[in-house]
């Protein structure tokens, strides 16, 4: 049986110590005495193995999942934790267009750098434009591209066969998140990235661990988001990826308080889980639906891929 404490009946200002008492065996822990959305492990029970995390080649939502987590898209907007509400420009600070809309002119963030080392400037972009546009993949996402260079070193200029006002929209897609320059070297353009490339983003988690059933990310410390003024997180310490491939073992691990989240539940776990009071889902509209514990904020959809880095947990699971 659950039993839980919200946040503010232990926590003025969310700021302060957890409440006491210890975790059951199995439950995903707060660790190191965190206050939830400061620090712990959000699990995230997913129906397929994570083969890949090369975001032009992530098949299945649970590659596609991952893959977020690392690889950034050019355009985003992005949101702190603890329910901030301002919006942050991504890779790209700026994005505009010539006047026939068949130039468009992207201004990118300086100081960046993948969680390999390498820096994310303009000839890093061209080297993932030119992966784009030697992949079918990328083909389909960016029709009518015809030339792509660099007049400067924050700058990048992609020139189209005709007027598309909604390009920007385009390089906003999950599947064109960045890659390193250090990863793309040497190998054909349309390649998939090795699997072994496990810090081959900019994004706000890293892969540390991988196993058939469980995919463990921590936070990059190093993140752009998390320095200076920018504060948008992440606001978890881990994410673990736990396989299970029955819909009914997704379920029962979110009931049991084992997971927070529970991805692709199907038609009758979707509906046993919407008249559980703890917990609650989001239509994924292919049938199934993400199942969540009510302590969970930040993931607002199941039709896109969430940026965990501002996902924080609201209240903690305490024993009977």
């Amino acid at each position: 049986m659950r039993s839980w404490l919200p946040v503010l009946a232990c926590l003025p200002a969310l700021l302060l110590a957890a409440c006491g008492g210890d975790d059951e065996e199995g439950t995903p822990a707060l660790e190191g005495g965190l206050p939830p959305g400061q620090g712990g492990t959000l699990v995230w029970a997913v129906a397929d193995r994570v083969e890949s995390i090369d975001p032009l080649h992530a098949d299945t939502r649970s590659e596609q999942l991952v893959s977020r987590q690392v690889h950034e898209p050019l355009i985003q907007t992005l949101s702190g934790p603890f329910g901030d509400t301002r919006e942050v420009p991504g890779l790209v600070r700026r994005a505009r267009p010539s006047a026939d809309e068949t130039v468009w002119t992207l201004t990118l963030r300086t100081g960046v750098r993948f969680q390999d080392g390498a820096q994310f400037n303009s000839q890093a972009v061209l080297a993932n434009a030119e992966r784009w546009t030697a992949n079918p993949a990328g083909q389909a996402l960016l029709p009518g591209l015809l030339t792509f260079d660099a007049p400067r070193v924050d700058q990048v200029r992609f020139t189209l066969a005709a007027p598309d006002p909604g390009f920007d929209d385009r390089l906003a897609a999950d599947a064109l998140g960045i890659v390193s320059p250090k990863v793309l070297s040497g190998r054909p353009a349309a390649a998939t990235i090795p699997r072994g490339a496990s810090e081959s983003g900019t994004g706000p988690f890293e892969l540390r661990e991988r196993s058939p059933g469980r995919l463990l990310m921590a936070r990059n410390a190093s993140w752009w988001g998390t320095a200076g003024q920018a504060e948008l997180g992440p606001a978890l310490d881990q994410v673990e990826f736990r396989v299970e491939p029955e819909s009914s073992v997704r379920l029962a691990l979110l009931d049991a308080g084992d997971a927070h989240l529970a991805d692709e539940l199907d038609a009758p776990q979707a509906r046993q889980a919407a008249v559980d009071p703890l917990l609650t889902t989001l239509p994924a509209g292919d049938g199934t639906a993400l199942g969540l514990e009510r302590s969970v904020r930040g993931v607002d959809s199941a039709r896109t891929l969430p940026t965990l880095s501002g996902v924080w947990l609201t209240t903690i699971r305490v024993p009977d």
